[in-house]
């Protein structure tokens, strides 16, 4: 019988991870400075490819059997996995961007959400600003919640509290069937990590773990279907998603957000988590 490979990573795999996160997070960053709109995501998707190539990393994205791009770019009602086109976006326009690289065998993986900038209805934007400043709060509290939790359940438990405290009356929809994952060696490892609580504490949380983070969030109902190109998750009702994602180690001297050049501490502050260097 084949042994399952351990979920824990040693310190100098972790510190191999690091340059694909920071890969990855300037591609993101490229991304989202060319946001405006009658931009298309395949110009988007063309900037990552640069970015990611240009320092000697490859597009984790590409990798997976049959998607050719190098980011997914979710617009509107499209929560995860849309697929770049030359629709020139619109001002208003909620999109989601989700990204990764792979460095020396190493992985890298995180998203953000962005309003397109313009003249655009503020009865529009506003629901859709909002719906992106909660999913992404909700990320820090899951990241936050990982810094002192016993068991990986708890994250999705602090996720899915952020979610409830801060959302408009009424509620958001939390994706139930699309959740976190381990990373390393493989863009998607063990384990889940889920955005909701769950009855299993999960896997011990200690030095060693690498995690995605990612909740998924949208503005009314949480079912979704897969549209006809076999990858853009959209959901039922057509209410607007948002999609914030970070890739994060556990180590011996706490937590460091690999896909963020600080680490995590600007947004980690207001939770009272700093974050460590991994030596």
């Amino acid at each position: 019988m084949a042994l399952r490979s351990s979920i824990y990573k040693k310190p100098a795999q972790l510190r191999s991870m690091i340059e694909p996160g920071l890969i990855t997070a300037d591609a993101l960053n490229a991304v989202r400075a060319r946001v405006a709109p009658g931009v298309t995501t395949l110009e988007l998707d063309a900037e990552a490819s640069r970015v990611i190539t240009s320092r000697g990393a490859e597009s984790n994205f590409q990798m997976v059997r049959g998607y050719r791009h190098t980011i997914c770019a979710s617009v509107n009602q499209e929560v995860v996995h849309g697929i770049p086109n030359d629709r020139p976006l619109q001002a208003g326009d909620i999109l989601s961007i989700d990204a990764g690289a792979q460095f020396r065998g190493w992985n890298g993986d995180s998203a953000f959400t962005v309003i397109v900038p313009g003249d655009a209805p503020e009865e529009v934007v506003s629901p859709r600003r909002r719906l992106s400043e909660v999913t992404e709060g909700s990320l820090w509290a899951g990241i936050a919640a990982l810094s002192r939790a016993s068991h990986l359940g708890e994250v999705g438990a602090a996720i899915e509290q952020y979610i409830a405290d801060n959302a408009p009356e009424g509620g958001y929809g939390i994706l139930r069937d699309y959740v976190g994952h381990g990373i390393g060696r493989k863009m998607h490892e063990s384990p889940s990590i889920f955005n909701y609580a769950v009855a299993d504490r999960g896997p011990e949380v200690r030095p060693g773990l690498a995690v995605a983070i990612e909740p998924m969030v949208v503005i009314g109902d949480q079912q979704t279907f897969t549209e006809d190109d076999g990858w853009t998750v959209s959901t039922v009702d057509g209410t607007a998603g948002s999609h914030w994602e970070h890739s994060v180690a556990v180590h011996d001297g706490g937590i460091w957000v690999l896909t963020a050049h600080d680490g995590g501490a600007e947004k980690l502050a207001p939770f009272g988590v700093v974050p460590k260097e991994i030596d």
